[in-house]
């Protein structure tokens, strides 16, 4: 059989999910991280990378490059889309895993910059191509999407519970909470920011927060486009988030019961994408979990006739990992046109 040549990425953004990327690509068999563009400084990037991990062996830090024993990336200074010359590194995808540039515009940069394609790691804030999440639409690419959105783990992970319990049950509406860990953009300390609760301290609170996740679920599952409402807290853990859903049924003999032996019947179809847990977890259990979604069965809970209370965790590396995943859908349908 022949060997295909691995998949070049370039990354700009070297923060959690960029580590994990760069990580995730380092231990796979397929994909390369040729250029990564971030503001910090090339040693400091490389420290945080090592403080990330117990075993340090592996990485090393040459001048401009980072290389481990697969591949070496090369660092350049800027976290402008316009000022990254993608061309010059011939990539066949990059990921802006700033969190930053979300908008059609700002990809455009990228793109105009040699990029053949972008993917923005959370949700778009204007109409791009399309959100992909491996799974549930990973069918409809179109080798002519540019500008795509893996989504955010949060609404990954609901799309899939909402997915795979549509199939068999009418949920008539959906209120989903996430319960997240606290993210880079909050501050530590009390300091005025973009607005009054996300100005408190992020280490000493829980911050009540909007969740745009509904604005863009009709994307993904247009049945569910206006019946699901979407919010966030923000809690002073590092890692591992909660999903949180309530789920008004169409039908009340559903049990919770029927709930969780749906989602245990769903994970063969959705290897490495989702799992179950029988066990009583906590948010410290999922750190380092790659599944989107790992269904809490015991959390599972009916109240009255038609609600059910569902609750699923996750843990942003397996979002980077599907971040991957949907490079690889898009390397794919590039190949069997070739």
């Amino acid at each position: 059989m022949a060997q295909h040549a691995p998949i070049r990425i370039g990354l700009m953004g070297f923060g959690q999910i960029g580590r994990m990327l760069y990580d995730l690509a380092a231990s796979s068999e397929d994909i390369e991280i040729v250029a990564i563009a971030d503001i910090g400084a090339p040693d400091i990037l490389y420290y945080l990378l090592q403080a990330d991990k117990d075993d340090t062996s592996r990485d090393t830090l040459d001048g401009n490059y980072l290389r481990n024993p697969r591949f070496s990336a090369r660092m350049l200074r800027t976290d402008s889309p316009q000022e990254m010359p993608w061309d010059a590194f011939g990539v066949d995808l990059v990921i802006d895993a700033t969190g930053k540039f979300r908008d059609a515009h700002s990809m455009q940069q990228h793109l105009a910059n040699g990029a053949p394609r972008v993917l923005i790691r959370t949700l778009p804030v204007d109409q791009i191509d399309r959100i992909v999440v491996p799974g549930v639409n990973s069918e409809q690419i179109s080798r002519d999407d540019r500008m795509i959105s893996g989504g955010s783990a949060t609404s990954t992970a609901l799309v899939l519970l909402l997915s795979i319990l549509s199939e068999r049950f009418a949920i008539e509406y959906a209120s989903m909470t996430s319960v997240h860990a606290y993210s880079s953009d909050q501050p530590v300390q009390d300091y005025a920011g973009s607005d009054f609760r996300r100005s408190r301290s992020a280490a000493e609170n829980i911050i009540p927060n909007t969740h745009e996740a509904a604005q863009w679920i009709g994307h993904v599952l247009p049945a569910f486009e206006g019946r699901v409402i979407t919010s966030a807290l923000n809690v002073p853990i590092q890692r591992g988030s909660l999903l949180d859903v309530n789920l008004v049924m169409g039908d009340a003999k559903i049990s919770a019961e029927d709930i969780n032996q749906t989602l245990r019947d769903a994970v063969s179809r959705f290897p490495g994408i989702v799992d179950v847990s029988e066990d009583p977890i906590v948010s410290s259990d999922v750190i380092g979990n790659r599944h989107s979604l790992l269904f809490d069965a015991p959390g599972t809970i009916k109240a009255g006739n038609t609600i059910i209370k569902a609750l699923g965790w996750y843990d942003n590396l397996g979002h980077a990992a599907r971040l991957l995943d949907i490079a690889r859908l898009y390397a794919g349908i590039q190949e069997a046109v070739a």
